[in-house]
């Protein structure tokens, strides 16, 4: 009886695509990290004044859809929601740097675990792309869907039998 060995690849010899993903992955943890810091930041502090601040500092028109976005963030945001928030921020900024961590070290699990994350952004992006199209979106849904067939073609190859 033939036995099938599933290989794990050594960091040595991991593809560029698969490094890439990783450390896409390990950006996307500090990004969401360091947002997450900022909303614990603001944790007891008046938001309206800081809206105003940051509208000043940035040169928007203070009647534009930016400064309007700051303060009607401001006006609605509670010290609960900024606590949820940065919480959120943690745990998603935890798992996300498991699985850079994992990518980068070649294992099999972390790579079905972004096949599976992959695919549970896309709907989310689709749904938001079609109620209101932007450049970034497009590019956002673009780059998750290589990386989510990179990571279906690294799986089927896997599991493959070698002849």
């Amino acid at each position: 009886m033939e036995h099938l060995k599933l290989e794990q690849e050594s960091p040595s010899n991991l593809s560029p695509g698969l490094r890439a993903v990783a450390v896409l992955e390990a950006s996307k943890a500090a990004l969401t990290l360091l947002l997450g810091f900022g909303a614990f930041a603001l944790i007891h502090k008046n938001l309206d004044d800081i809206a105003e601040r940051l509208t000043e500092t940035l040169r928007v028109n203070p009647e534009g859809k930016l400064s309007s976005l700051f303060l009607n963030l401001a006006n609605r945001a509670t010290d609960k929601t900024l606590w949820v928030l940065a919480i959120g921020a943690l745990v998603d900024a935890t798992v996300r740097s498991i699985e850079a961590f994992g990518l980068w070290r070649g294992r099999e699990w972390a790579q079905w675990f972004a096949l599976l994350s992959g695919a549970l952004y896309l709907p989310g992006e689709l749904y938001s792309l079609v109620r209101q199209p932007s450049c970034l979106k497009w590019g956002v849904l673009i780059a998750n869907a290589v990386i989510l067939l990179f990571m279906l073609i690294l799986r089927v190859k896997s599991v493959r039998p070698q002849s």
